[in-house]
C-alpha cells in the first residue's frame, strides 16, 4: 500500500495515481518488487529542515529525505519506509531547473524510493548506478532525463 500524506497548507498539483505509478515503476525496475508499501509525505520546509537536523545533523532544508525501514534483504510484504518532500523548496528548485514542478516531484519520488531500496550516491560508482536507474525509470515514465551527461546505454 502506498500512503500519501499532505501536510496542512501544502498544495500539490499531481494525481495520486501518477505518484503511485512512479513508485511502482521504480520498485519493479530496481528490485522486481510488485505492490510496494511505503509512505510519501508532502511537507513544509520547516518540517523537513527539522528532520534533516535531527536525523542527518544537517540544519538546513533539502528537497527530499528517505527513511528506510528495512536492511539488506528486502521483504516486499513490509513497508519500505518513508519519503518526505519539502514542497516549497521543491517548487523553487523546479523553477530554477526549468522543470514542471510535477515532473520534479516525480523525479524526487523516484530518487527517494531508490534510497528506500538500498541505493545510494555516496561514492562515484554507486552514484553512477543510481543515476542510471533514475534515467531509465524516468524514461519509462516518459519524463525528462535527470542526468543527461550519463551515457545512453542504461
Amino acid at each position: 500500500m502506498i500512503d500519501l500524506v499532505i501536510d496542512d497548507g501544502i498544495a500539490i498539483d499531481i494525481d495520486a495515481e501518477i505518484i503511485e505509478k512512479a513508485i511502482e515503476t521504480t520498485c519493479l525496475v530496481a528490485k522486481n518488487i510488485k505492490n510496494p508499501s511505503l509512505c510519501t509525505r508532502f511537507a513544509n520546509n520547516e518540517a523537513v529542515q527539522q528532520l534533516n537536523s535531527e536525523w542527518r545533523n544537517q540544519d538546513k532544508v533539502t528537497d527530499v529525505l528517505s527513511f528506510p525501514m528495512q536492511d539488506d534483504e528486502l521483504d516486499a510484504t513490509e513497508s519500505l519506509g518513508d519519503i518526505i518532500l519539502a514542497m516549497p523548496f521543491v517548487a523553487q528548485e523546479a523553477t530554477r531547473l526549468d522543470l514542471l514542478t510535477s515532473h520534479h516531484i516525480l523525479h524526487l519520488i523516484v530518487h527517494g524510493t531508490l534510497h528506500l531500496l538500498g541505493y545510494d550516491h555516496i561514492d562515484d560508482a554507486d552514484a553512477q548506478e543510481m543515476q542510471g536507474l533514475e534515467n531509465q525509470i524516468m524514461q519509462r515514465l516518459e519524463l525528462h532525463k535527470p542526468y543527461p551527461t550519463l551515457g545512453t546505454d542504461e
